[in-house]
Parts: structure tokens; C-alpha cells; sequence
């Protein structure tokens, strides 16, 4: 499609904190966003062997998933029907697709992966992409560098956590990367970790973890009914994450975990202590802080097979989000199934209070984003 001008609202400050899911409401103050689109999976191709054996096939890419931005240029994973713990598609197809291309839309590059990508997170100090595949066990890691892509395994298999790996952040040098699914291969510790710190052995391809912090970690409430005392997590699971910048009005320069189907956000400082959650009112997918009025916000839309651009005027210290109600540990086993359980839409969410608001009426239904200045 070409580029649409839709009518969007943004944040309000009105809202619950409890964690259970509520329809997402809209405030009055209505903005005006652009919306273009910049890739269509269906004029893309990737090659495969089904099942790993016998004559090429050729298909469509489809299932947007994680969005980056490194060095001008975006990457986006392609699912590709692959499973959670990289089962075959009904083609016979095992390989997610890794895309390149300019943020005007022409394609640069693309790989070929083993595995579902659900995880991807720059390294803008190394020039690196680093990508996870199969989020609920059997995960391993892809490392783009310089138009080479290098797969590394677990040092450890199956992980402590006894589940897979997802979304990637580098923090203050550090690669952290949510430990999704715990339990999924087997009985996961009281004490799992939630986010693991990785070391990369490049000699080996191997990758190391230890403990971020813990599923059990104790943290401060900032809302809900124990704002300001300390509570025990118990989070089941932990999704995407992101480092909030330093023009955050709230939790600037800290690291933060979704715990998508806990509606809960946890914050933390460099050392994985000291953390804070806010409880949220629906389940969220990835989130991007606009950090100026007139910037992009690139979105991957999976149940359109597309990549779109949405510039604004923002409002800068936004947080902007992927509101994903089907997501939320509470969601029916048919969803989505409107109006109770609707599409995901894009959304905003109010630090302070946990209010999650939709921002945007119109034909994208986000997942993953990245907003860039």
C-alpha cells in the first residue's frame, strides 16, 4: 500500500493498574499519523530443502516478527511457519529468514536460519545483529556481522531454565536475553533465571549463561494495591525487552523485561538488583520509546506479512507498544475473538500507572518495532 494518513489518539492518563486484562480504552487527544508500507512478505522468497532432504523449494517469506536497526539499515526476522522449538512448517520448511534493507524499503541482504527467530537485538559497539531461535526450548543464537552470519549453540542444553531464549538487549556491554518458557523441557527451578547474561565465544561458537535475575526475584512496586512495597515475582513468562533511553521521563538508562503474559514490566539497573514492576492492564508485546516528535517508528505487522513505517508528530517519552490481548496468560484458547479479545493494536503505556491506551485506529496489527530518531 502506499502511504496513509490515520487518525491515531495517544496516551492517556486515565486507567487501571490491576493486572488482569481490560479492553485498552482511547484518549480524546487525537494525532495524526503516516503510515507506509516499506515490505510485503508475499513478493519475497526464500529457498529450503523440506524436512532438510531432497530438491530445493521455493516460498513466500511470511510472519514479521522482531525488528532491529543498526548502522542505517533494519533487519527483520521472518518466522516462516516454524515452530516454538523449531519444528518443520507444514512445507517441510525448518528455516526462519533474516532480512536487511534500508529504511526506505529496498532489500539489501538476506540469510537463511535454522529455527523460529523470535529474539533479535542490536550490538551497535560490535556491529553486530544477534538473533535467537526457538523460544520455548532446542534455542541456539545467529550472530550477522558484516554480511556474515555465524549460529552458535548453548554451552549448556537443555538451558537451566529449562525453556528457550527470545528477545536480546546489550546493556552496558552486557548481552541479555529473556529466558523464555521456563519449564517447558522439564521442571524449571524455583530460582530460573528470567533474563541471562550471554558470553559469546567466537573461537568455540559457543554461547555461556548466567543469571540476569530470577523468575523469584524480589523487586518494589511502583503500582496496584503494593506500590511501594517490595513483592516476590513469579513470573512465568519472561518475552521481549528493550534498554529505556536516557530522555525517559521514567526509568531512564534502566533495563526493561516484559513479562507478557504477567502484564508485568520489571526495571532494572546494571546489576539485575534493585528492580521495580509495574503491573499492567493487557498483555504487551515489543515497546519503543519515541525519543524525538519527527523520527519513524517501524513496526512488523505478522498477520499481514508486512513491515511499515509510522511517523508521527510523537510525543517524545512516549512509550509506544504492541498491545497483544491474545498474549495474556488469561487469553482463550480461540483467539482472537473480538470484541473481548481483539487483534493486537498499537497502544501507549503509562509508566506510573499501568494504563494501557490505544494510539491507533487503522490497517496494522504490530508486533514487533523499533522507533529511530
Amino acid at each position: 500500500m502506499g502511504a496513509t494518513v490515520i487518525a491515531a489518539a495517544l496516551l492517556g492518563t486515565a486507567g487501571c493498574s490491576s493486572s488482569s486484562t481490560t479492553s485498552p480504552k482511547t484518549s480524546a487527544s487525537p494525532k495524526t499519523f503516516t503510515v507506509k508500507q516499506l515490505i510485503l512478505g508475499e513478493t519475497l522468497k526464500h529457498s529450503f530443502q523440506p524436512n532438510g532432504t531432497g530438491a530445493m523449494q521455493t516460498e513466500a517469506l511470511v510472519q514479521p516478527d522482531d525488528i532491529a536497526f543498526l548502522s542505517g539499515h533494519l533487519y527483520v526476522g521472518f518466522q516462516n511457519n516454524v515452530g516454538s522449538q523449531g519444528e518443520a512448517a507444514g512445507s517441510g520448511n525448518l528455516d526462519s529468514t533474516l532480512v536487511e534493507l534500508t529504511p526506505t524499503g529496498s532489500i539489501v541482504k538476506q540469510w537463511n536460519v535454522q529455527g523460529k527467530i523470535d529474539g533479535m537485538g542490536a550490538d551497535p559497539a560490535a556491529g553486530r545483529v544477534i538473533v535467537t531461535v526457538n523460544e520455548d526450548s532446542k534455542s541456539s543464537l545467529y550472530v550477522e556481522s558484516g554480511g556474515a552470519i555465524t549460529h552458535y549453540t548453548y554451552t549448556q542444553s537443555p538451558l537451566p531454565h529449562m525453556g528457550g531464549t527470545d528477545a536480546v538487549s546489550v546493556y552496558n556491554g552486557k548481552i541479555l536475553i529473556s529466558a523464555s518458557a521456563p519449564g517447558t523441557s522439564g521442571t524449571a527451578p524455583k530460582d530460573a533465571a528470567a533474563v541471562y547474561v550471554v558470553t559469546l565465544n567466537a573461537a568455540a561458537k559457543t554461547a555461556a549463561v548466567t543469571p540476569f535475575f530470577a523468575i523469584n526475584a524480589t523487586a518494589t512496586a511502583v503500582n496496584g494495591t503494593n506500590a511501594g512495597k517490595t513483592v516476590t515475582l513469579a513470573l512465568t513468562d519472561p518475552d521481549s525487552n528493550m534498554v529505556m533511553p536516557s530522555s525517559s521521563p521514567k526509568f531512564a538508562g534502566d533495563f526493561m523485561l516484559n513479562a507478557q503474559g504477567d502484564q508485568q514490566l520489571i526495571f532494572s539497573g546494571p546489576s539485575g538488583q534493585n528492580l521495580q514492576v509495574v503491573k499492567i492492564n493487557n498483555a504487551v508485546d515489543d515497546s519503543a520509546v519515541a525519543t524525538s516528535a519527527s523520527g519513524t517508528l517501524y513496526m512488523t505487522d505478522s498477520s499481514a506479512d508486512t513491515v511499515v513505517a509510522m511517523t508521527g508528530p510523537f510525543k517524545p517519552g512516549t512509550m509506544y507498544t504492541a498491545i497483544a490481548p491474545c498474549n495474556s496468560n488469561s487469553a482463550p484458547s480461540t483467539c482472537p475473538n473480538p470484541p473481548a479479545w481483539p487483534p493486537n493494536s498499537l497502544g501507549s503505556i503509562d509508566l506510573a500507572t499501568g494504563a494501557v491506551t490505544i494510539a491507533y485506529h487503522g490497517p496494522v496489527t504490530p508486533k514487533g518495532m523499533v522507533f529511530v530518531p
